[in-house]
């Protein structure tokens, strides 16, 4: 049992350096920040000589930090008395109404949803598919009327031949 015990005050003894260390070392990179004074020239503070001067220091030093630092907290209750100032009140909900219990409004003249669904020309589809076939039958179609034309002319022109012939007999 005597190792046990040795061990375990070897152990607090070492997390105790190494807590004085970091304490140290915290307190060095602290004063390496240029704090805002209105003196021209910056007071070196002493390093701590005992336990007590550190956790005087380090209540003075998280009193400057809470300051410096504005924490809110919207979901999180702190436990800390000097974090629960940084609590935001609750986020204000909008009232409910309940659709029971608005009146309906007045019903407007409902229209037929399919009639705005319909196309304007409802053949569209159907001329964009068969415009080459109806290209090629107008080329035909002008063809034919003109040669239809021509033989109108012709037979015109044999009609008169035949009245002239006749009468200069």
């Amino acid at each position: 049992m005597g190792t046990e015990d040795e061990s375990i005050e070897q152990a607090v003894a070492s997390r105790r350096e190494r807590l004085l260390a970091l304490r140290a070392a915290q307190q060095l990179s602290n004063s390496s920040e240029p704090e805002p004074n209105n003196q021209d020239e910056e007071q070196p503070q002493p390093p701590p000589t005992s336990s007590e001067d550190d956790d005087e220091q380090r209540e003075e030093k998280d009193g400057e930090g809470e300051e410096k630092l504005s924490m809110k907290f919207r979901n999180y209750v702190p436990h800390d008395k000097n974090l629960q100032e940084g609590k935001l009140a609750p986020a204000v909900l909008p009232k409910f109404e309940d659709p029971v219990s608005v009146p309906e409004p007045k019903e407007k003249p409902k229209e037929d949803p399919f009639l705005n669904i319909a196309p304007k020309k409802p053949n569209w589809d159907l001329r964009r598919d068969v415009q080459k076939k109806l290209d090629k039958l107008e080329k035909r179609t002008q063809k034919a009327l003109y040669q239809l034309m021509v033989e109108q002319e012709k037979q015109n022109q044999l009609a008169e031949g035949d009245d002239t012939n006749g009468t200069k007999d």
